[in-house]
């Protein structure tokens, strides 16, 4: 999880023990290193992000796999979800060493490049997921809304260089990482003891955690603003159509575009429930810094903690909604392990798409 805002402190965020180690004069150095929270909530966490990690992994490798080998899954919403699929995982990989850190935030001795590096990956794929969500609640509404065009503009091609777009977005802006995080080790203790992977004392004094807290902010409120724009217009749209046609005369087209944008919402939902937590655990440590405010602080760790798992749900959920809300999904993938027998009329649905042409959208049908 891109956790840099994780800056733990005796002060204020040491376990009791801990901290009446250090009121009572006691050896602290020997104490090293020490844990943030008991180790049943622990334990509890690490058993759950195991779980997560599985569900999370089997299911995105599914998705790519889905999309990348069956051409009539190869649409051109799939093309954004297979690259959410990769985004998400990415940021398992680095789950191993978020679990250390949550047990042992010091001594940290994996050196700083890769203390730099897997914070710097988890916070571009963070990135590159609202923006793969943004681009494809924006394709969907021009599909939706003004088909005609959309018939023409939006592409496989125009689509794969949209996401390659993103991505180099996502890498750039996730670019101060590299300054804003380093190992640190307390003055006069021996640095393989007191190692932290953890936001530098200059970034606090410069005001670049501050900057950085507010773009990952900007990141996901404006998408979220603009998701709600343009899934209200998205539905507003079809609800006329359904008016202006009722029964029968309600179009295949539409009723694809439908189940489209239930499961997208679905999707937008999800992420936005699982990283709401996440941007007020940020927004609160970068005020316990400035203020120094033990409670703060407090509250800011365990708003970090319940973040934590929520970051990794986020990561693992998509896959489960596409199993859930799509049949179409369901008989691609036990076509790909040779489950069952798909039915005919599931397979003449997937063969349909090159009919249904550009409007065939997703996964959801």
């Amino acid at each position: 999880m891109n956790n840099w805002t994780d800056h733990p402190n005796c002060s204020c965020n040491c376990s009791l023990k801990d901290r009446d180690l250090w009121q009572n004069g006691t050896d602290w150095q020997s104490e090293y290193p020490v844990n943030l929270f008991p180790v049943p909530i622990l334990t509890g966490i690490t058993i759950t992000c195991a779980l997560l990690f599985l569900i999370g992994v089997v299911g995105n490798v599914m998705t790519i796999l889905v999309v990348g080998k069956y051409k009539d899954m190869r649409t051109t919403t799939n093309l954004y979800l297979s690259s959410m699929a990769f985004s998400d995982l990415l940021i398992f990989l680095c789950m191993p060493l978020d679990l250390y850190r949550i047990w042992r935030y010091r001594p940290w001795n994996f050196g700083e490049q890769l203390c730099k590096l897997f914070q710097f990956v988890s916070e571009s794929c963070t990135y590159s997921t609202i923006l793969n969500i943004t681009a494809l609640s924006v394709e969907r509404y021009f599909a939706i809304c003004f088909p005609l065009r959309a018939k023409v503009v939006v592409t496989k091609d125009r689509v794969r260089a949209v996401i390659f777009a993103l991505w180099v977005v996502a890498f750039f802006s996730a670019g101060p990482i590299f300054v804003l995080v380093g190992v640190e080790h307390e003055n006069g203790t021996d640095p393989w003891e007191t190692n932290e992977c953890k936001a530098t004392e200059y970034a606090i004094r410069s005001g670049l955690l501050t900057v950085m807290v507010w773009v990952s902010s900007v990141f996901f409120f404006l998408p979220v603003l603009c998701l709600t724009i343009l899934y209200s217009l998205v539905g507003r749209r079809l609800w006329r159509r359904k008016r202006e046609s009722m029964g029968p005369n309600i179009s295949s087209r539409d009723k694809n575009n439908k189940q489209t944008v239930k499961m997208l919402v679905v999707v937008v939902l999800a992420f936005v429930l699982c990283w709401l937590p996440f941007h007020v655990g940020r927004y609160l440590f970068s005020k316990s810094s400035e203020a120094g405010s033990p409670l703060m602080s407090q509250i800011s760790e365990y708003c970090n903690l319940v973040s934590f798992v929520l970051f990794y749900l986020s990561a693992a959920i998509n896959p489960i909604l596409y199993n859930i809300m799509s049949k179409k999904y369901r008989a691609a993938v036990c076509k790909l392990f040779r489950l069952r027998r798909t039915p005919r009329r599931l397979v003449s649905t997937m063969k349909g798409d090159s009919s249904a042409g550009w409007t065939e959208s997703s996964l959801s049908t």
